[in-house]
């Protein structure tokens, strides 16, 4: 593993350098690897694995019709490469658990009648493992517990290895009863279009991983832009002038200087007037927030966040109740404006932006 430092501190990382795709291909070559599941990642993992040359077979429940009629127009065929979960689990010698961490309880005691001395059981999340004592998933003892856990949604997994950028992804072995549980693992992690690997623990990779998305990555994001634009709006400002001076140029123009040389480049490059601002408030927002953040990371830790999930995706109206909060936030005001401001934007910019979902590397190799 290549040595980086990261901030001053020295961690250990794996790329595709080191750890190319033909030794994954090789390390593999006698796996068939079964998709349980395809929802959100299960489309983008499966398809990149099966353009990269793995054995991969989906497993995915019938009765949920848009989920089945999706494999099937991604090419997966049904008695060859497609099959219900149950036959799926019992075909493969790396199962994926990639439903969602709700349905994951659901299916267990399906799942594990099939886990057999040496097959091993993948995850993307440490959801299920971690919080054992409410999900129930313990694994059999002879079979290797690995993680791959990219760090994005399916879309952006899918996106990046079309474009031939990757994207990154941590790895864990919870459990090695076969001594091949390391590999196993890293090779699929290229197999399914990771830029780099690093290391983490299932436990970690959970508590990081619930306070991200509920933190900084969407609860957070979205209800200081809604905030923002409220007072905006309050003070007699253009639903046009609110939603570009809270969204469209963060989205459009500062997040892509962070993204290309960080925090402090964007701010070098913003006037002096924004900079000062900046600077002067940053420290205001993080009081205001860091209480936050900590009774977060407690109820992530202490499990009150993982006993919400499960009572709350696995509620038989779940879809519906869901479906009724995405639309509050897609028909407000602040969103319905973002739209007709998208709309506005320049074709030739439009273009560049989903061109990333065409892509142009098929095997996702450097």
């Amino acid at each position: 593993m290549a040595r980086i430092n990261f901030g001053g501190v020295e961690e250990e990382v794996v790329t595709r350098d080191e750890f190319p795709m033909k030794k994954a291909l090789q390390v593999l070559k006698k796996e068939t690897i079964a998709v349980i599941g395809y929802g959100v990642q299960g489309p983008a993992q499966g398809l990149n694995m099966r353009d990269n040359g793995f054995n991969v077979i989906v497993g995915q429940s019938s009765k949920f019709k848009r989920d089945w009629d999706r494999a099937i127009a991604d090419g997966w065929v049904p008695g060859k490469t497609l099959f219900e979960i149950e036959e799926a689990a019992e075909k493969g010698t790396i199962l994926q658990m990639l439903v969602s961490d709700a349905a994951q309880k659901v299916i267990w005691p399906t799942v594990k009648k099939y886990l057999t001395k040496g097959k091993a059981i993948y995850f993307s999340h440490g959801f299920s493992i971690v919080y054992k004592d409410q999900t129930g998933v313990i694994p059999p003892t002879d079979v290797d517990v690995i993680m791959v856990a990219p760090k994005g949604s399916g879309t952006s997994v899918r996106r990046n290895f079309l474009s031939g950028a990757g994207i990154n992804s941590s790895f864990a072995v919870g459990q090695d009863a076969t001594g091949r549980a390391r590999e196993r693992c890293i090779a699929i992690g290229i197999g399914v279009g990771s830029g780099y690997l690093f290391p983490t623990t299932f436990q970690q990779e959970v508590y990081s991983d619930l306070t991200g998305e509920r933190g900084v990555l969407m609860g957070a994001l979205a209800g200081i832009m809604e905030a923002q634009y409220d007072v905006l709006r309050a003070n007699g400002h253009s639903p046009s002038e609110a939603f570009n001076e809270t969204v469209e140029e963060l989205t459009q123009s500062l997040i892509r200087l962070v993204d290309e040389n960080g925090m402090d480049w964007m701010y070098a490059n913003c006037s002096a007037t924004a900079q000062r601002g900046a600077l002067d408030w940053k420290p205001k927002f993080k009081a205001a927030v860091l209480p936050v953040f900590k009774d977060l990371y407690e109820r992530v830790k202490t499990g009150k966040e993982t006993a919400r999930v499960i009572e709350s995706c696995g509620a038989p109206n779940y879809q519906e109740q869901l479906a009724k909060e995405l639309a509050e936030i897609g028909n407000s005001e602040m969103w319905t404006a973002g739209k007709a401001t998208r709309d506005l934007r320049p074709k030739e910019q439009a273009k560049a932006i989903s061109a990333g979902t065409k892509g142009v590397g098929g095997r996702g190799e450097n």
